[in-house]
């Protein structure tokens, strides 16, 4: 019932210096190379029964009540993964032909203008909802790619769906690259979107 980035930070790192690669909702990654020593495995390996051992005990405590939602933290971790959204489209600023059916888009003309601040603006996820929902397209200015899954969730150009809102909001890990939760999205303005569209 222990999220990957957890057991990362609270029970190996903090607890026994063990530094991990990356972590998912329900995996660790550990990496050796040739310049790992026998005794480093061995530590891993004799940590990693001493935790074991830890859990079971803790789980052998466990009230009835206890039992059921630790039961229920390991279903939502191995079974009721956030589904992970399609592409939106790009928003017609970054179409070179509008009149398709396809959603591409002009990836790099986004990626370069969003280099000018001018251009972009934050907004973050609590208020985004409130913005879309008084019509506003929201267009990313950035890659967001949460690790987990490692592959972008938004593009420059992209625009933001509420499917893409639903899967950040569910996700429960630390490693978003893209996105500052203290300052939110980094979103183009609607004054760059229509002087681009124009």
């Amino acid at each position: 019932g222990i999220d990957g980035d957890t057991f990362k930070h609270e029970y190996l790192m903090d607890k026994y210096g063990i530094q991990i690669n990356k972590t998912t909702r329900n995996t660790v990654l550990f990496m050796t190379n040739i310049g790992t020593t026998r005794s480093s495995v061995a530590y891993l390996i004799e940590i990693l029964v001493k935790i074991a051992h830890e859990l079971e005990e803790k789980a052998e405590d466990m009230s009835p009540l206890e039992k059921r939602l630790h039961t229920q933290r390991v279903k939502e971790l191995t079974f009721e993964n956030p589904p992970l959204p399609d592409f939106s489209r790009f928003h017609d600023a970054f179409r070179p032909n509008r009149d398709s059916d396809t959603r591409d888009g002009d990836l790099r003309r986004a990626f370069f203008m969003s280099y000018k601040d001018e251009n972009c603006e934050y907004i973050k996820l609590n208020g985004l909802r409130r913005v879309i929902a008084n019509g506003r397209e929201v267009v990313s200015a950035m890659f967001v790619i949460p690790y987990p899954p490692g592959f972008p969730v938004l593009v420059p150009g992209q625009v933001i769906s509420e499917e893409i809102m639903a899967f950040m909001q569910a996700l429960d890990t630390r490693e978003i690259h893209g996105y500052r939760p203290e300052l939110g999205f980094r979103v183009f303005t609607e004054k760059a979107l229509l002087a681009t569209a124009g």
